[in-house]
């Protein structure tokens, strides 16, 4: 591991949350039974595992497909092989900080502005556009869910609440950045009171700060209108969303089979959503332990015994988080080694 990814990624309270969250994941294995889990997972299929792994590396291959859209909407030249390993450090340090999931954005659009010699801005606008089209699938699914969520899941009325809150929260977002890239007014007012922010923890020239980030709030304003304008962003990669949602469902349904226990598709996308959303809240880096233990519980309550809950868990965040963390750590050496320092001086 580099000095620099220990310095900028693993400091101590990084460590310290990952170690939290995984105490809670302990104290759920605790409490359902290690012996149990152990003998649900020595029944495990590994041939359906192996299906479930190829299944995340063709999600991997969706999501640079969906990426390289919005890149070349842009007419931004870059090939995929090289898009890719951008994207899979992006997800590493989603997974590996406490930043609502969305800390590996700045990064995918530092390196992808570095590799192809596009400003920030363009690049930032390419990822918050990829990010957008993977919000409308999940809106609608998450509307789904907490319908089927109160008629069949039978949360208690708090969670439900709870759900509701995180769903309206997470539109209000995506609807201020949208009306930030169609409203040259609202986005320079917004713009500007950011600015005062960071006037208040910054040395440098408040002058130069603000025309900075009207000059970048400008340029990524025009990319994000271009991209709107450009049809093949809409109906290639909405479907595309769709498809990458579906896919995940796919995958935990194949975990859950190969324990020889088939979910329905239904509780899946379900307890998929709501950890999801739960993932979203800044507290534990990659809702490590929270995503965990609600996706046991909430199994659980649907039918699923304890053990093949827990045991299904351990291995589907082993493929979907662990996997990628570690892939996208490996391939920092790829990207190059100083791109987490810039980032730090860039935002």
């Amino acid at each position: 591991m580099t000095d620099l990814f220990e310095e900028k990624i693993m400091n101590h309270k990084t460590i310290i949350l990952f170690l939290i969250g995984i105490g809670v994941l302990a104290l759920m294995v605790i409490f359902i039974g290690p012996g149990k889990i152990e003998i649900a997972l020595k029944h495990a299929d590994p041939w359906y595992v192996a299906l479930a792994v190829i299944v995340q590396f063709f999600i991997y291959g969706l999501w640079t497909q969906r990426w390289s859209i919005t890149i070349r909407s842009l007419h931004i030249t870059i090939k995929k092989r090289h898009i890719f390993p951008m994207l899979m450090v992006g997800l590493a340090v989603n997974n590996i900080t406490p930043s609502a999931r969305g800390g590996g954005e700045p990064v995918r659009a530092y390196m992808l502005s570095r590799y192809t010699k596009t400003p920030l801005e363009n690049a930032l606008a390419t990822v918050i556009a990829d990010r957008g089209l993977d919000t409308f699938p999940f809106v609608v699914l998450a509307v789904i869910t907490i319908i089927f969520s109160v008629s069949y899941l039978k949360l208690p009325d708090l969670v439900v609440i709870g759900l509701i809150i995180s769903l309206v929260a997470l539109v209000s977002a995506f609807i201020i950045i949208l009306y930030m890239c169609i409203n040259e007014s609202a986005g320079e007012r917004i713009t500007l009171w950011g600015v005062k922010v960071v006037k208040r923890f910054s040395k440098k020239k408040h002058h130069e700060i603000e025309k900075r980030a009207i000059e970048a709030m400008v340029g990524f304003q025009n990319s994000m209108k271009v991209m709107i304008k450009d049809r093949r962003v809409l109906l290639f990669g909405l479907p595309l969303s769709f498809l990458i949602w579906f896919m995940e469902i796919t995958r935990v349904y194949i975990v859950f089979s190969s324990f020889g226990t088939p979910v329905p598709l239904e509780i899946i996308g379900a307890v998929f959503v709501i950890a999801t959303l739960i993932g979203m809240i800044p507290l534990l880096p990659g809702g490590l332990g929270a995503i965990d233990g609600v996706m046991i519980v909430l199994y659980s309550a649907a039918g699923v015994p304890p053990s093949i809950s827990a045991a299904a868990t351990i291995v589907e965040r082993l493929i979907s988080f662990w996997m990628t963390s570690f892939i996208g750590m490996g391939m920092l050496p790829y990207v190059g080694t100083g791109v987490l320092d810039k980032i730090t001086e860039k935002f």
